[in-house]
């Protein structure tokens, strides 16, 4: 090859180097850019809000994304000056119950629906898929009815037993698709071995579904502490209530409201969901994506 060619192709291949680049910019790093920035800017805006003091609060001069005299005040009055500390583990306490609970029933639901095939195993299935998309404010006005029956009203228990209602239904519908993927050979193997269908879930069943459990659970986990509309109607005492009716009910008096310590309560209560997630990720994605293999 002559130099004007190979100097022609060189100039085409560095060219072609740049367009990739560049079209990768576009197409990856800049989406990527503006996803991270909508993802983060409500936790930084929550952060430098909770270390403001209210004279930069209220004060139209300055640079309202930065924090120029950092205080703890507005952390110490959330700590200190309210039941925040009750609220938090009024909120672990209900979201763990009512997660395992909610965890235990589905599984039960969904591999009998899966795997016993009787008949109008369908039909079950399509209802729990539709009883999850009934929405709470219209489930909460029969639920109030009857906790106030059982003697329930203003007690960790109205919201422990209320909040399967709208777990189990999501549950079940997550684990019956991943139940789907684990091969049905290996059942029929452990029936001819002589195995129950208890052996079976327990033994065979279950510690392949591993990934989908701890995917079902991240997001019944999430649904019970983000949760709001049961809190607020099922639950009055200030030493009863979750952190979402909490901070909203205790800190807003009147027309006033407490940005800093508003915004501390929701950063500190959004820490323990961030960390569940990024501690089990790697469970959430193979239980979504269903990673069983024949």
């Amino acid at each position: 090859m002559s130099s004007p060619d190979k100097a022609a192709v060189d100039t085409i291949v560095g060219m072609d180097f740049l367009e990739s680049r560049s079209r990768k910019a576009v197409t990856v790093y800049l989406p990527l850019a503006i996803f991270l920035f909508v993802l983060l800017f409500p936790f930084y805006w929550m952060a430098i809000t909770t270390f403001k003091p209210n004279e930069e609060l209220l004060s139209r001069d300055g640079n309202p994304f930065w924090v120029i005299n950092p205080t703890l005040a507005h952390i110490k009055k959330l700590l200190f000056d309210t039941a925040y500390p009750e609220w938090l583990w009024n909120t672990v306490v209900v979201s763990v119950v009512a997660t395992f609970a909610s965890l235990a029933a589905a599984v039960m639901a969904a591999y009998a629906i899966e795997r016993l095939r009787f008949a109008g195993a369908k039909q079950v299935g399509l209802s729990i898929f539709l009883a999850y998309l009934v929405p709470p404010s219209i489930l909460f006005i029969p639920l109030a009815a009857i906790v106030y029956q059982l003697g329930l009203f203003d007690t960790r228990w109205a919201l422990i037993l209320t909040y399967p209602t709208f777990l189990i239904p999501f549950c079940t519908w997550l684990l019956m698709g991943y139940f789907r993927t684990i091969p049905y050979e290996l059942e029929e193997c452990a029936l001819i071995d002589g195995a129950t269908r208890w052996q079976i879930l327990t033994k065979i069943v279950l510690p392949l579904a591993v990934p989908g459990l701890i995917s079902a659970g991240i997001f019944a986990f999430t649904l019970s502490w983000n949760e709001f509309i049961y809190a607020l109607t099922f639950v009055s005492s200030s030493e009863v209530k979750t952190v979402p009716v909490g901070v909203v009910t205790e800190l807003v008096e009147g027309d006033v409201y407490h940005w800093g310590s508003l915004m501390a309560g929701a950063l500190l209560g959004s820490l323990p969901v961030a960390f569940v997630y990024s501690f089990f990720v790697e469970y959430y994605v193979s239980g979504m994506t269903g990673s069983v293999k024949e």
